[in-house]
């Protein structure tokens, strides 16, 4: 059988929607298919979770019966990849991969085999990527077929590719960001071969898709541990590819005061490992809130990263646009970015400025970036917790209400449109959020004696940019 070109030939465990497979479930598939007189088996991942007493994601099956043989038992099937054996089979609890066992041909670009025939199983557990993924379960008795060595890696806690790891990795060049991510979420050591061959075939990972590396990424810093993925990233060389923005910060010294870690580089690592189930923008804003450091770096009286958020903003984005993040993420995270530093100036902040800071939808994720960067340096959460207490008075206050005035009453007093518009608005809003103004009698008054006076000046707490 022949894989048409371009079409994908692994589909990675949780890339699935819906909800979430059974045990029971993939165990009734596979009686389905023995009963029609073909092996059947759990495989993969599956497998190596339920060794480690961990909970599968999701539940693949590997099968002597053909893609049509599977359609044929059950009514509810998607083809995801047939030209590669593969069907999904649909049932009420979600959805399980079918895979007919099958070796392949050479991966002549590099993500794609050539070709692929129907095998045995021992020949489609050699064609796997890493030792711990190629094991096969009897749902029925849990006898485990291993023809690659992976139970003992699985006791000994290696990462290790099956077979000749340059092989393995000029197949799939996604496969040396895998290995790392493997290692960091199983808390594992990566085999002395296997790390060795990353270091030298790092720059094969140019060639791999921005969108394959980004969901790669987010795998990595929204999983269990990130800051060691991030050191593994480091010490291989894959960090300078993908993201030679933050290997930029490795060597980049800090001032001792507010960073006894080390340096920008240990910090952003730190950081990442102090976050709680961080959505994208959370975890890609903090790998990132520091890129404008080494560019800004400046050593006088003291080491000083003066304007470092502004130009880590700018950064952050275009990093985000290159990995083909959406829209909305490029926006969310650049923003995250751009504010961290807001902190600083927290507590002496007008009253007006800091109601809206914290009535933005973005500050809770902006509070949880701050207190990791406090965790990974000086460890002083009083302004963490400042906030936090400011927010819970505030949401005990009745409701903030409407604005007393609008553009259209301004313009009834007899302003000409324009930017001294919004510049009325903002002053009158700012002093009823402080309490100055409490009717719209009186927001109007207000207006009415800015109105006849020369433009406010712009806000005097615009914050100097120290740069820590």
């Amino acid at each position: 059988m022949t894989a048409r070109p371009g079409a994908r030939a692994d589909v990675e465990p949780g890339d699935r929607p819906g909800p979430m497979p059974s045990f029971d479930t993939a165990r009734e598939i596979t009686r389905r298919l023995r009963r029609a007189g073909h092996e059947a088996y759990l495989a993969g991942g599956c497998v190596r979770d339920m060794l480690l007493g961990r909970p599968p994601a999701d539940y693949d099956i590997a099968t002597s019966a053909t893609p049509d043989q599977v359609r044929a038992l059950f009514p509810r099937t998607i083809e995801v990849g047939a030209a590669f054996g593969v069907v999904r089979v649909a049932a009420d609890d979600g959805e399980y991969e079918v895979a007919t066992f099958r070796t392949e041909g050479p991966y002549l670009d590099g993500r794609h085999p050539s070709s692929v025939r129907y095998a045995s199983a021992r020949e489609d557990a050699l064609r796997r990527d890493f030792t711990i993924n190629g094991l096969f379960s009897d749902p029925d008795t849990g006898d485990v077929l291993d023809f690659v060595g992976g139970r003992a890696d699985l006791a000994a806690r290696i990462v290790r590719t099956i077979g000749d790891p340059a092989v393995r990795f000029a197949e799939d060049r996604l496969r040396m960001l895998r290995a790392v991510r493997q290692a960091a979420e199983l808390g594992f050591e990566i085999a002395s071969e296997t790390l060795d061959a990353l270091r030298r075939l790092r720059e094969g990972l140019r060639g791999v898709s921005p969108e394959r590396v980004r969901d790669e990424l987010v795998r990595i810093v929204t999983g269990p541990d990130p800051a060691r993925a991030f050191a593994l990233l480091r010490d291989t060389g894959l960090l300078e590819v993908i993201l030679p923005e933050v290997a930029a910060e490795v060597g980049v010294a800090q001032p001792e005061a507010f960073h006894p870690e080390g340096d920008v580089f240990e910090h952003t690592r730190l950081a990442l490992g102090h976050l709680r189930r961080p959505s994208v923008t959370l975890a890609m804003a903090t790998l990132l809130h520091d890129i404008g450091k080494p560019p800004t770096f400046e050593r006088g009286d003291r080491i000083r990263f003066n304007r470092h958020d502004e130009v880590g903003a700018a950064m952050a984005r275009r990093v985000m646009e290159r990995l083909r993040f959406s829209r909305r993420e490029a926006d969310g995270v650049a923003g995250l970015v751009a504010r961290h530093m807001v902190f600083k100036d927290l507590p002496q902040m007008r009253e007006a400025r800091l109601r809206r800071l914290l009535a933005d939808e973005a500050f809770p994720e902006l509070l949880e970036l701050h207190r990791a960067d406090c965790l990974a340096s000086h460890g002083d959460l009083s302004t963490y917790e400042w906030a936090r207490a400011r927010l819970a008075r505030l949401a005990g206050e009745p409701p903030v209400p409407p604005r007393l005035v609008t553009g259209h009453d301004l313009l009834a007093l007899g302003l000409a449109p324009g930017p001294r518009i919004g510049q009325i608005l903002r002053a009158v809003e700012d002093a009823r959020l402080e309490g100055r103004v409490r009717t719209r009698e009186e927001a109007l008054a207000l207006a009415r004696d800015l109105a006849g006076h020369p433009a406010p000046p712009a806000d005097a707490s615009s914050r100097q940019h120290g740069g820590r």
